[in-house]
């Protein structure tokens, strides 16, 4: 599999990632493409999802969070400079197929780092009884874009208030048993074996799961910033499906 890099290693918006899945899934022919990436304070939630309903826009405001939607389905995920977002790209639109395959590649890693990790039938990655990694699905042009955040550590307090609209809700949901229901890689990280650090992280998975490298030029990279731009329409990010 091969690796896609970009020509400068700075953190760009979570809008550019995205946009970076559809450049190469619609644009490079490869087969099968993975890369890793991180973003500054950020909600993403999905296709079907109202805004309003599933993200706290107050306290993403008053705390410089970020907010977008993505083209995948399934629920609302912060992410920060602490967690490690996947993406995999791949020939094919058997959903079925892909998340099977993603879901066996995040596995491997985490059993490298001897980490008895399973998935479920949601292609969720758990260890033990609790969720370390979440992943989410689409299809563009023939082909199968599956992403996922992985939790390597998180602010907690963003966490729970960003994605959550309110005190009846927060209520409601039972927000306290969060912590029950997730974990943290970072703690199952053993000190004379395992990368500590969400750097030597990404380094550890890419040299695990890929052979070959792709470095986008600086002209795939204004593609790719045409194609983020559609992501932060307004009318996009408030879509409402029917």
């Amino acid at each position: 599999m091969k690796y896609i890099s970009l020509p400068d290693e700075k953190v760009r918006r979570l809008s550019f990632y995205l946009a970076m899945e559809e450049f190469v899934a619609r644009r490079l022919d490869e087969p099968d493409g993975f890369f890793l990436w991180q973003v500054e304070p950020s909600v993403i939630f999905g296709r079907n999802q109202v805004v309003e309903n599933e993200v706290n826009l107050d306290y993403c405001k008053a705390h410089g969070i970020k907010v977008y939607r993505r083209k995948s389905g399934g629920g609302c995920v912060y992410a920060d400079m602490d967690n490690l977002m996947w993406s995999f790209i791949t020939t094919g639109e058997n959903v079925g197929f892909a998340f099977n395959r993603f879901v066996n590649m995040v596995l491997l890693v985490l059993r490298k780092l001897g980490i008895p990790a399973t998935g479920t039938s949601h292609n969720d990655i758990m260890i033990g009884d609790r969720k370390v990694c979440g992943t989410a699905c689409y299809h563009v042009a023939g082909r199968s874009i599956v992403h996922s955040t992985m939790l390597y550590d998180t602010n907690m307090d963003h966490m729970l208030n960003a994605i959550t609209p309110g005190p009846e809700k927060l209520e409601k949901k039972g927000i306290r048993s969060v912590h029950q229901r997730i974990t943290l890689l970072k703690d199952y990280l053993q000190e004379d074996f395992c990368p500590k650090s969400v750097s030597s992280l990404k380094d550890f998975i890419r040299e695990i799961l890929c052979e070959e490298e792709y470095v986008l030029t600086e002209a795939e990279v204004a593609e790719v910033e045409q194609i983020e731009q559609n992501y932060l329409k307004e009318d996009f990010i408030n879509l409402i499906q029917q």
